[in-house]
């Protein structure tokens, strides 16, 4: 059946516009789709750009706040931006870090984290790790409180929290109260149902492009059997002990046979989770068609789900 024909109306003008994206052909130009246009400041929010230390070099981070904040300290959300672990930048998400301030009442951290192919396995991960540790570590000068600290991020970003819960837990810390890994790309097998389903060349993220997308992260480790689960989360053998999680997925989203398998492995190891799966929706669905309804309500579940997580 066409994917076409599964799409919700409200969101299919967008789908059929979307040129898609050719990471083999020209991944350059694919980065050109993500890099968002500038948008207006939020009043209510205070923003600034720091170079912090990363895992090998320096990377930039950005700081969102709630504008003319008191002194009490706040808790605190790591962003990690998507792209496929190969495209995106933080700037694309001010938009959205803004509303989680907002929503939430915390300050936000999104790390430039370094790209595939030019920086693969383990750069990405590295360098989330490095700016967890020093957003914690710059607590006091952040006005952070270090007991209410969560991770965030969106499909490869999603990835890469899901890897960064893992990593955090089998090093003893930072301290993560929540994790929020959106329709995460977690496994390169590309074996699930849905990893078959999702092949039309304009659909936003499609076989073609995961194939090429996990062979550029991971390089020559992307065929090994016994591949890091800080590398393909999927991969974890045990997954009791992380924080409690919120996620969700369209059901036209390749990645969602993958998500149904990590939440469904959680529930099993102990872990509190919350699970949302969007009929008729593609991947990023919510960004793509923002007014749409199901949009609304999907962006507005999981700023609660943060703000509950923060507060509660």
């Amino acid at each position: 059946m066409s994917m076409d024909t599964r799409i919700l109306p409200e969101l299919r003008q967008a789908f059929e516009q979307f040129p898609g994206f050719q990471l083999e052909e020209n991944l350059e130009w694919s980065r050109s789709l993500v890099s968002a246009p500038p948008v207006k400041k939020s009043e209510h929010v205070h923003t600034t750009s720091r170079t912090i230390p990363g895992a090998a070099c320096e990377i930039l981070a950005k700081i969102y706040e709630p504008a003319g904040r008191k002194g009490d300290k706040l808790p605190a959300m790591l962003w990690i931006h998507g792209g496929g672990y190969v495209m995106g930048h933080p700037d694309m998400d001010d938009e959205l870090c803004e509303r989680f301030v907002q929503t939430a009442g915390c300050v936000v951290v999104s790390v430039d984290y370094r790209l595939a192919p030019e920086n693969p396995y383990p750069a990405a991960i590295e360098d989330c790790y490095a700016g967890l540790v020093w957003m914690t570590e710059e607590a006091e000068s952040l006005g952070i409180d270090v007991n209410r600290v969560a991770i965030a991020g969106a499909s490869g970003g999603g990835g890469l929290t899901a890897a960064l819960a893992l990593l955090a837990r089998d090093k003893g810390g930072p301290s993560i109260i929540f994790q929020m890994p959106l329709y995460p790309m977690l496994d390169n097998r590309n074996i699930t149902p849905s990893s078959h389903e999702i092949t039309e060349d304009r659909t936003v993220w499609n076989r073609t492009n995961n194939l090429t997308a996990w062979n550029m992260y991971l390089g020559e480790e992307n065929d090994a059997s016994g591949i890091s689960p800080y590398a393909v989360p999927s991969r974890a053998e045990n997954l009791a002990g992380l924080p409690p999680t919120y996620t969700c997925v369209g059901q036209l989203d390749l990645f969602r046979d993958e998500t149904i398998e990590y939440v469904t492995r959680l529930a099993q190891a102990g872990v509190d989770v919350e699970f949302h799966l969007y009929p008729g929706c593609f991947h990023l669905f919510e960004n793509f068609v923002p007014e749409a309804e199901v949009s609304q309500r999907a962006v507005q579940s999981y700023m609660d789900a943060m703000a509950r997580a923060l507060h509660t």
